[in-house]
């Protein structure tokens, strides 16, 4: 086989396996997730299989017949890949229902899936080195073109995978054109190892069969996004009065009624849009608001003729689907399709209310709970002016309230943690708003509907000081361990 062909199917082969890797983390996004957590076990158990594979390919790159054995195995990933669709529907409830484990169980379920696609396509490298430095009259060229193949093909894998074939194609058409990458670099190399091509053939038109049917399967998304897996879900009880619900990945991200755009259906939604109203020193208060979700409170802000609103979505699906499936009307709000910090920094206007609602997985992403952000924030506050934030935290634990509240009051002189009035059950992941300004909020309760009636009140100063003295932990650019905090407790 010439080097120019051993170097093209190295690039191939790569770069089809690197698309599996990006691919993996958003068909695992439905089930557990975009984390820390979820990207550390996908990379984690692909370098595994990779690994493995290569180990093989060693085992073998010496043998007369290890062009034809390397066809196999590439026939083996063209199989495994072509399955990861059904088999990640099949087997992800048993194993998130077996595993109590958040992390041990996107682990497992990760490896299940995507271990064996790895591993076969780890196996051709060493083997294709081995027949560039034995036919080649220059063995250092030969292996360094092929290490470079790997290289090159990684990189335009991930590229791919990430800026074309997910947003454009969707995961299961993108695994399916692997699958028939792989089936004809395994083809190749049969027919260059003189192999038998019958059985190989049928088990390329299995493949190819398996991958058809991953792509004609209902997916779970309404809609695949840049970055999310979204879907509208119909929530009403009754049909002439329509209510839905937005999942982003695998959690809730808000709810609106058609008929009721005022009613918030979320505790969080209901603090946020009340501490808006009662906090504001004007009637028409300017507002920003960080994630836009079904963009509920701007809809409810527009429904009471409130002043100007901006919004900071990433992603410009959600907005779409929000105007389609959840009543939001864009023509009056101004919307900036960014990073809230990015859009934030971005410009020097102010604002009476600055609203942070942004959500990775339960946690609020690093960079926008950390001192260089607040600092940010407030210098975008006009005078008088409050910043309200979404937080998610255990009750036995409190761990990320504490953090937030603390680095808050590096930059705020008053800092006011509110929750529902009630007595939280031992254990109970609880909803809190953070509000940080200058001046205390007027009243110390308010009571509102979410969608039914109920009360919030701030926590008391000797309250927050306990939470706020159990460490010592303050969020910065350079150190905002987030996903630890929220983690599995010790």
């Amino acid at each position: 086989m010439p080097l120019w062909l051993l170097v093209a199917i190295q690039v191939v082969v790569s770069a089809a396996s690197l698309v599996v890797e990006i691919v993996a983390g958003r068909m695992l996004a439905p089930y557990v997730g975009m984390s820390l957590y979820t990207w550390t076990a996908i990379i984690a158990v692909v370098l595994a299989g990779f690994s493995a594979g290569h180990w093989w390919g060693g085992r073998i790159a010496g043998r007369p017949d290890a062009l034809r054995y390397t066809g196999w195995t590439l026939i083996g990933a063209a199989l495994t890949t072509a399955l990861a669709v059904g088999l990640l529907r099949w087997i992800a409830g048993p194993v998130l229902a077996g595993i109590d484990d958040p992390v041990w169980s996107i682990v497992v379920l990760c490896g299940a899936v995507f271990l064996l696609p790895s591993l076969f396509a780890g196996v051709p490298a060493p083997v294709l080195a081995q027949i560039g430095i034995e036919t080649g009259r220059d063995s250092g060229k030969a292996l360094g073109a092929l290490f470079a193949a790997g290289a090159i093909g990684a990189i335009a894998g991930t590229l791919l995978a990430g800026f074309v074939f997910i947003s454009w194609l969707g995961s299961a058409l993108t695994l399916a054109i692997v699958t028939a990458v792989y089936v004809l670099c395994a083809i190749l190399c049969l027919a260059w190892g003189k192999a038998r091509l019958g059985p190989a053939g049928l088990a390329s038109v299995l493949s190819l069969g398996l991958a058809g049917w991953a792509i004609s399967a209902p997916s779970p998304c309404d809609v695949e996004s840049d970055y999310f897996c979204i879907r509208s879900v119909d929530m009403s009880t009754d049909p002439d009065r329509p209510i839905r619900m937005m999942v982003l990945d695998h959690l809730v991200h808000g709810m609106s009624a058609r008929d009721d755009p005022q009613v918030m259906f979320t505790d969080h939604a209901a603090m946020l849009d009340g501490l808006s109203r009662i906090r504001a020193t004007r009637p028409d208060y300017s507002s920003f608001h960080i994630g836009g979700g079904t963009y509920s409170i701007p809809r409810a802000i527009a429904a009471r003729g409130g002043g100007p609103v901006t919004v900071a979505e990433i992603d410009p699906q959600v907005t779409r689907i929000a105007a389609r499936d959840f009543w939001f009307d864009p023509a009056g709000t101004e919307i900036m399709h960014r990073d809230a910090r990015v859009a934030l920094a971005s410009r020097a206007n102010r604002y009476d209310v600055i609203v942070g609602d942004a959500f990775t997985e339960i946690a609020v992403p690093a960079h926008l709970i950390t001192r260089e952000f607040y600092q940010l924030v407030r210098s975008r506050l006009r005078p008088g002016g409050s910043y309200l934030m979404n937080v998610i935290d255990f009750e036995d634990r409190l761990q990320v309230l504490g953090a937030v509240v603390r680095t808050l009051q590096e930059v705020f002189p008053v800092v006011e943690v509110w929750t529902e009035a009630a007595q939280p059950r031992p254990g109970q992941r609880m909803v809190f708003v953070v509000v940080a300004g200058t001046e205390r909020t007027p009243l110390p309760g308010f009571r509102t509907r979410s969608p039914e009636p109920i009360e919030f009140a701030a926590l008391s100063d000797v309250m927050v000081a306990r939470i706020t003295g159990a460490d010592d932990l303050v969020l910065t650019d350079d150190f905002a361990p987030i996903n630890r905090l929220m983690g599995p407790a010790n």
